[in-house]
């Protein structure tokens, strides 16, 4: 048993008017400990329930954040002279709503838009369709890269994934416990804040709830990172949505913090999301929406590109980056940018001569 855990523990899980939060570095020293396994089973499953129940501070996630990037992944930076955009969304995947965030990536990149993914398989407590098998439907072998395999597919096309059990095996250990409490713990929040690049980056987190918003907005204060963006998207991830307002919080320094609200239907969207009805159904149709085909999960797409597009600068308002959007999805660009993301990911996970002797 770790004395040093078990006195953190004592802190944040004494009751509701005992409890105390933990500072920056207590928290980290509590990461370090649960992804090192230094503290026992029954001290992290106790730690991460107790957590929960009395809800984190920006400051401890700030904390945990520390020890995610003390002992995880950390990408060195490509050449580029734009921030590469970190899309956070939910690791336990996609249940009701078809995921359009995959389709946002590959129009970035087409863009000369640089971005970065990261996330794991089926993950509880929803187990819903996570972005690899997505990659992996759509030809894509992120799960066999390394990564520096990983950042070299980014420099080279524009596109990266950071795969967790590859990637960081230390926070994969810990994913067994969300199955054992039955709940997302503080992990699952800090998961959509993180940053696995060393370089300069535009974070993108979605959320569900309002309150992680206000976590969000201090724990990035605190590691005074921006410019940042948060997404009230469709559960939790960074898709807007059509069938209601989409709430977008923007900052460019913690100072100018704002709601942008933005409507589907004012820009010729109808206000329906897709659903997940099936998720074959859904993995099939993907590459048709990437050569351009018309239908409900094109328009999404058209919807969520055209916002990034504004967003990070590649074109001059919302309504430019729509059109921007319906033509590189209509003309075949997008599908051209998987087809190099796939060559140079094939060539990498391709074994050189001198490897094999």
């Amino acid at each position: 048993m770790s004395q040093a855990f078990r006195d953190l523990l004592k802190k944040v899980g004494s009751g509701s008017h005992t409890s105390e939060p933990l500072s920056r570095d207590e928290a980290a020293a509590a990461g370090r400990m649960m992804l090192t396994q230094t503290a026992t089973p029954a001290q992290i499953g106790a730690f991460l329930i107790a957590h929960r129940i009395k809800r984190p501070t920006a400051t401890e996630l700030v904390g945990l954040l520390d020890a995610y990037g003390d002992l995880g992944p950390m990408m060195m930076p490509i050449d580029t002279d734009q921030p590469v955009v970190i899309l956070g969304c939910p690791y336990d995947g996609r249940s009701r709503t078809a995921p359009i965030v995959p389709i946002t990536a590959l129009l970035l990149a087409a863009a000369q838009i640089p971005v970065l993914l990261h996330g794991g398989d089926r993950m509880p407590t929803k187990a819903g369709l996570p972005l690899i098998e997505i990659w992996r439907s759509l030809g894509l072998p992120l799960d066999q890269l390394s990564l520096n395999q990983a950042r070299q597919l980014l420099q080279d096309t524009g596109f990266g994934f950071v795969y967790l059990p590859k990637h960081f095996p230390m926070a994969q250990a810990l994913v067994e416990y969300r199955e054992q409490i039955g709940k997302r713990p503080p992990l699952a929040t800090i998961e959509l804040f993180w940053c696995p690049y060393g370089g300069n980056a535009h974070v993108v987190s979605g959320y569900v709830h309002p309150p992680t918003e206000e976590l969000a907005k201090g724990t990035f204060a605190h590691q005074g990172r921006e410019p940042f963006t948060l997404i009230k998207g469709l559960e939790g991830s960074c898709d807007l949505p059509r069938s209601r307002t989409a709430i977008v919080g923007v900052t460019q320094a913690a100072a100018d913090f704002e709601h942008l609200l933005l409507h589907a239907s004012e820009h010729g969207f109808s206000s329906h999301d897709v659903p997940l009805d099936s998720e074959a159904d859904y993995l099939a149709a993907l590459p048709q929406v990437l050569t351009g085909q018309p239908g409900a999960l094109f328009d999404s797409a058209v919807w969520n590109g055209g916002f990034y597009l504004w967003r990070l600068g590649g074109c001059e308002t919302l309504e430019a980056g729509i059109a921007e959007a319906r033509r590189l999805l209509s003309e075949g660009q997008v599908q051209a940018k998987l087809a190099e993301i796939q060559r140079v990911a094939g060539q990498l996970n391709t074994p050189t001569e001198a490897a094999l002797v």
